[in-house]
């Protein structure tokens, strides 16, 4: 492997540092980005038993808003909850803009690691054909060990940009999608509570609320 990298020359190490904070941008996302985590499928039938207890007060709103990205969109409805319907649905937009914001963080930054790393074993591709060209020109004739080198620090860089960049596409396609089913999931709940909030909408959260 180290022979690899070496025959792969200084343009070796950018590719290897994409490589590092791909994976690292991955492994944060799918762990930050669980269900469980983000929208949990008990939370909303939980609040609404506070409800009608009347045992929703401030404190219980701000455990809620910690609790979770979903928590954090249904607190900021129902601290405004007796502005009306409207005004109610105006808050969780907003909650939900920087939910969002929030999911979606680092998925740029792997979206450009993807089309970066091409990039950077062609780059590497060009160095390894000047320095074959520069071998020809130097001696008059071809020279094997230059040739080989350059050759072979052409393929290794462009194999390795490929090798970082398809897994950082198909990581940065899947988590995009999983966002936009979590903010979907989200929407959900938050237009049952405001339905059910404002009266509009009669719902049995019993199975919920004994989770």
């Amino acid at each position: 492997m180290w022979e690899l990298v070496k025959a792969g020359g200084w343009m070796m190490l950018p590719i290897i540092l994409s490589s590092i904070a791909a994976t690292a941008i991955v492994a944060e996302r799918l762990w930050t980005l669980r269900l469980s985590r983000v929208s949990p499928p008990h939370l909303l039938g939980q609040v609404w038993r506070q409800i009608k207890d009347k045992q929703l007060n401030a404190q219980k709103l701000k455990e809620l808003r910690a609790s979770s990205p979903l928590g954090e969109v249904l607190a900021a409805g129902l601290a405004n909850s007796k502005h009306g319907r409207e005004i109610m649905k105006e808050c969780i937009e907003e909650a939900a803009s920087r939910v969002i914001h929030e999911l979606e963080r680092y998925l740029n930054a792997l979206g450009t690691i993807a089309a970066m790393a091409p990039l950077l074993g062609l780059l590497g591709t060009v160095f390894g054909m000047i320095e074959i060209f520069g071998g020809f020109m130097e001696n008059g004739m071809a020279n094997a060990p230059v040739l080989a080198g350059g050759i072979a620090k052409a393929l290794v860089t462009t194999a390795a940009g490929l090798i970082v960049a398809i897994p950082a596409v198909f990581f940065h396609r899947y988590l995009l999608r999983r966002v936009d089913e979590l903010v979907v999931a989200m929407e959900q709940e938050a237009i049952k509570l405001v339905e059910v909030v404002q009266g509009d909408r009669e719902v049995d959260f019993a199975e919920e609320a004994k989770a």
